[in-house]
Parts: structure tokens; sequence; C-alpha cells
């Protein structure tokens, strides 16, 4: 149900001449089930308080006990219980071990809600008018806005450096080994003892010749092989699993978030926002018996894996997120959905993963020399799978999305100090340094989490509020600044640097936990901020200038030769003439995905199931692509998914 009570929508709600006192309002879609949670503790003799166990959930608790106080209910006949997962044996674990509300966690959350309506109901109405109505600026979303543009402009102004590399391709010279066609690459590293730095093609074409010359002996000048040793991951929190569903599933952080919900409420995993890698005993204790039993005692490592937490807060040390039966595999699930499946999978195989036995590689590394210059190749088989048996076909990945290169395994041959090798061929290869990459939402999140910004409980609630502002917007699911996105950053960054600064952000975020864990009060806590902050809030709105937002024109143009320019509505983008308000022309606006999916349909000749008229591509008010028959409003049928019957058959509905 969220929270019963809350501040109100259409004022600032916090009394700052009265020590930031919240003036609580009941939302109207709440107002049934407190009058009913009134009714019933009135009635009740003891109240057993059971909401999620974090700051959020302490607080909801708190209110409801208000809300019943109201009702004759006096304070001491609550107890509050906490559990992370929704199974029979943890609640009943949970009612033996009653407690009082913990203030401290409910002054955190409250000093967090003040701090937020502070920052947004006073900042928000400063960027009406000083760049256009309906923004909104926030502590924790400007911030991700801000490193969002800071990463475009870091693209923009990148630029290229050309260098090369020289790749050996040789085999032994020895008949036995040649005969095997063992042949193996060897990279350039050094030359003369030194790194070799190659610029230009004019060099590289230089050592090649130089290399080619038949007088150039290749011998092997060094073998090193030694056992690598590769440890699991460890269990989930809420930033990993966000991060990984996207990278493995293509998951939104919003929907993993949603499905974690609906896999949590039905007791098939535990609490999902959380940033602890803490594992109950018994969860720990019935992995190992599975691992033994399934895998076999070769797959078990000697002691149970306990991995250090990165969470400040006593009081918040959660589980990690994890099934809560090992036993139920993702194929004996009775859920909602394929997806939810999915992501139940993904955690189940993480968790279990985490107990088992290092994957051992084993590492040949090859020196070759050919005249001064020496050459390099490193190889990698797989010695013995471990936790990679199970993992491994998931396709894991590395925290940053690239492809774990772990998985893959490149043999070099068998051979000795001094062994001749014959030269088949010589490679040069331009490369170019490459910008930094966009933000995906998952590598967004990890940036915040490795700064300190942002906790659990709002990864997916900053991704959603900057992507319906219109400040970024995703591009082949990168995060791309918009024209309004950088207008106001830059307005933030120029008037509240301090405000929005990403060490300032994190700073808050350690006062806040220190709240939680009773080492600081909150009402000195937001005075420290607000003070400052209300006095610098007046000299800005008095002197800083309007800001026009850059219109983004396009090739286009309406009826009247004009062009046409980007503008951002309630629904999204949409054409408009130039020339607004004089020329009211406007037109739905087509994004590059959209016109590449609608050449592809095209080629398709797709027909509906239920009309026979072609199937066209549209798209949602919110811009969200898919396929619907051309016959609407007649026939309305659809499909987010393009049909697999192709060449003028009809498509699947």
């Amino acid at each position: 149900m969220g929270h019963v009570r809350d501040l109100p929508k259409a004022k600032l709600g916090v009394d700052t001449e009265k020590d930031f006192a919240p003036q609580y309002v009941i939302p109207r879609d709440k107002r049934k089930i407190v009058e009913r949670l009134k009714e019933v503790a009135g009635k009740t003799e003891k109240i057993i308080l059971a909401t999620d166990p974090d700051r959020e959930g302490e607080a909801i608790a708190w209110h409801i006990s208000q809300i019943a106080e109201n009702s004759k209910q006096k304070a001491d006949k609550f107890n509050r219980i906490v559990f992370h997962e929704i199974t029979k044996e943890a609640v009943q674990e949970a009612l033996k071990k009653p407690r009082s509300l913990d203030l401290k966690l409910v002054d955190a959350q409250v000093a967090r809600r003040v701090l937020d309506r502070l920052v947004g109901y006073k900042l928000s109405p400063l960027l009406w008018y000083k760049i256009r109505k309906g923004l909104s600026a926030g502590r924790v979303q400007s911030v991700a806005v801000r490193l969002i543009v800071e990463r475009e402009r870091e693209i923009e102004a990148f630029k290229p450096v050309e260098y090369w590399s020289v790749e050996a391709l040789l085999r032994s010279q020895n008949s036995k080994l040649k005969n095997q066609n063992e042949e193996f690459e060897a990279s350039l590293i050094q030359r003369d003892g030194k790194k070799v730095e190659i610029k230009n093609e004019k060099q590289a074409k230089g050592i090649v010749e130089e290399l080619e010359n038949i007088d150039t002996v290749w011998k092997v000048a060094g073998v090193e092989q030694k056992d690598i040793k590769r440890h699991p991951y460890p269990p989930f929190t809420t930033s990993t699993m966000t991060q990984s569903a996207a990278h493995q599933l293509g998951f939104s952080t919003k929907k993993t978030m949603k499905l974690a919900q609906d896999l949590y409420e039905e007791g098939l995993i535990t609490y999902h926002r959380t940033d602890s890698f803490n594992l109950a005993a018994t969860a720990v204790n019935s992995a190992r018996k599975f691992i033994k039993e399934k895998f076999g005692s070769q797959y078990l490592p000697a002691s149970p894996r306990f991995y250090k937490t990165k969470s400040k807060v006593a009081q918040e040390a959660h589980e990690a997120v994890r099934t809560t039966n090992v036993s139920v595999t993702s194929d004996k699930l009775q859920v909602a959905s394929r997806d939810h499946q999915r992501l139940y999978d993904l955690i189940w195989k993480r968790f279990v993963a985490c107990q088992m036995t290092e994957a051992v590689y084993d590492q040949v590394a090859l020196d070759v020399t050919a005249n001064s210059y020496l050459f390099r190749a490193v190889g990698e088989t797989v010695k013995f799978p471990g936790w990679q048996t199970l993992y491994s076909e998931q396709k894991a990945r590395l925290p940053d999305g690239q492809a774990d290169s772990r998985e893959q395994e490149k043999k070099v041959p068998s051979l000795s100090v001094g062994d001749l090798l014959e030269l088949l061929k010589l490679t040069p290869s331009q490369h170019f340094t490459e910008p930094p990459p966009r933000y995906t939402e998952a590598t967004l999140i990890k940036t915040l989490e490795e700064k300190g910004i942002g906790r659990p409980s709002t990864y997916a609630p900053i991704i959603s509020t900057i992507l319906e502002r219109f400040y970024v917007e995703l591009e082949e699911r990168k995060f791309k600044p918009t024209p309004l996105g950088v207008a106001t950053n830059d307005f933030l960054v120029k008037n509240f640097a301090e405000e929005i600064e990403v060490g300032f952000t994190a700073k808050m975020e350690d006062q806040l936990d220190e709240i939680a864990d009773g080492k600081r009060e909150w009402v000195p806590t937001i005075r420290e901020f607000y003070d400052p902050f209300e006095k610098h809030l007046e000299k800005v709105s008095q002197e800083a200038e309007r800001v026009k937002v850059a219109a983004e024109v396009t090739d286009e143009k309406c009826p009247e030769g004009h062009r046409l320019v980007v503008r951002y509505g309630p629904y999204g983008k949409f054409l408009a003439c130039e020339k607004f308000p004089e020329h009211k022309f406007t037109k739905h606006f087509e994004s590059e995905d959209f016109r590449k999916k609608e050449e592809e349909l095209e080629k398709l000749n797709l027909k509906c199931p239920k009309s026979g008229d072609p199937v066209v591509l549209k798209q949602t008010r919110r811009g969200r692509i898919f396929y619907g028959c051309s016959g609407y409003p007649k026939c309305k049928w659809a499909s987010w998914q393009l049909p697999k019957e192709v060449g003028g058959k009809v498509a699947e509905g």
C-alpha cells in the first residue's frame, strides 16, 4: 500500500520556522485503508507492525502507529517485527523477537523526505521562472543528470588518437607439432626492452618489413605456466541485480524492481532493496547441501563463503538478494510471466554460485623474440570449471558490461624455451582511441553507487524521473541529454554548484546514514544545509539571467516551408514549426530507431492475423514502438514484438 501519510503535493508542507516540522496529510487514495486501520486498532489490544525492513518501512510503521494512537491506542501496545523474506519460518522467527519502533531509522527517513522536499520545492519554481514551466530539480536526480551531461561533453570534446599494433601468427618448427597445426598468435610488446608505441602506418610497415627479413630468428624466450583461480561473484545487492538484469536479460531498472517486488511478495526471494552482501547461515547451509547433492563434493569449498558488506549502517544490515528456497529452481515456479521466471533464475544462480568452489584456469604465457623485438602470447584453458559450471550459462559479465574474457578459452601450444618458430603471417592493425561510452541504466547505477549517491530504494525512481522530465533520453539503451537537460544542468551548475556536486550529495547521504545510526540529530543537520541554501536561493532568484533552451532543428519542413524543430510535450517529443506560435503546425516525431524498424517492416510485407490488412509500425504517446493493424480502429490487433511469419504471410498474434 505504500505510505499512509505523506507531505502534501500542493505546498511545501515543511515548517521551516519550527524545526522543519513535516505537515503530514493522508493521501486521497489511502483514506479508506486509514479508516479501516483506525477501526481495527480501536478494537485491538496488541498491534504488530510488520512493514518492510528498511527506513521507509520503519517510517510507514511509525505513521500507522501515529494514526492508531489517535484511536486511543497507547504506544506501548505496538510491537515491531522485521523479516527479510516472506516465508512461514521467517515470520514465525520474527514473531519471537518483537521490538519497539526504531525512531532513529524514522528520523533518517523524515530527514531525507524533508531535505528532498526543500530542494525540490524551492528550486523547481526558480527553474520555471528562469528556464521553462513544469521543470523540477531534485537533490539526487540533478546529480544524475549532471553526470550524463558531463559524459556527453567528454564525448564531444574527445579527439581520437591513432595507434597501431602488430600481431604475429606463428607455429613450431618441430615437425611433430607442425603436423598438429598448432598455430598461435603473439602480440608485439617491446623493442630493446622498452614498450613499443606505434603511432602511424609508416612505423608499423617499417617494423613488419624488418621482421619479414629472411634472417630473422623467431624463438621461444620464456615460458610461464601457472594456475589462475577465478572466485565467484558475491550474491546480488539491489545495484548489482539491476545491472546484471540489464546486461543479461535486457530489463530496465524499473522493470527489474517491479518483477523483484512480485517475487518478494510471493515469498520467493528475500527483500530486494538492499546494499548488503550478508547471507543467513541457514541459507548458506542449504545452498551447500544442494551443491554437494547436485554437483558433487568437488564443487563445495571446505568452508562457507561470506562476503564483506559495504553498508555503513548497522541497523540496515539486510541480507543480500537471494532465493528463499534453494531447492526451488526456475522450472518449478508458478509465476505470472516468463520474465519473472528469468529474473528468479538469475538470482538463484548467482546465490548458488557464490557458495561454490573457484574456477581454475591453466594459464600459459609465451615470450617470443625476433631480433630486438619481443612478442607475447597468453593462453588460458579451463582446468576445473567450479562455479562457472552454473553461472557461466548466463554468460556472466563484468560490472561495466564488458564481456568477461575469463569465459573465453585461448590456447597456446606446449613449447619450451629455445624452441624455434616459423612465422606464418605478420598483421599490422590500425586503431583509434575511443571516447568514454555513454551511460546505460546499469552503468549509471554503478557510478551512483560507487560515488555514494542514492540508496537501493532510490535507483529506479531517479532514472524514471530524469526520463519523464525529458532531461535525458535513451538512444540505443544509452543516456543522451536533451537540450532541455543541458540547459537545466548548466543553470544549476552555474548557480548551485555545491548543492548538485557529487561529493556534496554523497556527504549528505553519509549524514543521513549517521542519523539512522544514532550518531547525528536530524533537525540540526537539515538546518546546517537549509540556512545558507535559502540565502543563496534568494540571491540567484534576483541576479541570475533567464536561460533560453536551444531548439533541436531537423531537416523536415512544415507545409509553408519553415523548418521543423523538436519540442517536448506531456507525452514526449514532437515536431513543431520554428515559427510557433505564429504557425501552429505540429507533427509526430519519429526516432531513428522507428525509421529503421519501419524500413525492416516494409520488406517483410506482413498481414494482420485478424483483418488481413498490412501490419504497420506505431508509437504510444510515450514513444514506445509497437506493431499494429493498418485497419485500426476497425481492427485493434497489436503486438510489442515483431511477428515471426514473413513474406506476405499472416502475422502471429
